[in-house]
């Protein structure tokens, strides 16, 4: 069910190879890959949770600020760089599959190939210890 645009091939191959977490997203949402190192804090091998409908996914991880206050789906970092196609950065709390809250630094951004096709989103993340900017 992967896509079968080079440049999200070519994205999933570059962040296999990386110790960076990296999370890639299709135009439309849908998660397509997460490396190994996004496993660890994510909670769930890719193998396991698989290609994810964004309708799912949006929902499973709970995402909060600061305060412990729920981000809107149109604020998730993700839902930004697809929606209007620019870059973010945040520090917020995820709770992912395994239901372990941890705060981590975000950036995400489009992903956008030859001749401006929209490809999709990639966001890449790490763990934060708490009280620590």
């Amino acid at each position: 069910m992967f896509p079968k645009e080079i440049e999200l091939i070519l994205a999933r191959h570059l962040a296999s190879c990386l110790a960076m977490p990296i999370f890639i997203v299709d135009e439309n949402g849908n998660l397509v890959f997460y490396n190994e190192p996004a496993e660890l804090i994510l909670g769930q091998r890719f193998e396991e949770a698989g290609e994810v409908q964004i309708e799912e996914w949006t929902t499973i991880l709970r995402l909060t600020d600061k305060d412990g206050n729920e981000l809107p789906y149109e604020e998730r970092p993700l839902v930004l760089a697809l929606n209007e196609r620019r870059p973010t950065f945040h520090q917020i709390w995820i709770t992912p599959f395994d239901h372990v809250p941890r705060l981590i630094a975000i950036t995400t951004f489009p992903l956008i190939g030859q001749a401006d096709r929209f490809l999709g989103a990639m966001a890449i993340f790490w763990e934060v210890e708490a009280g620590k900017k």
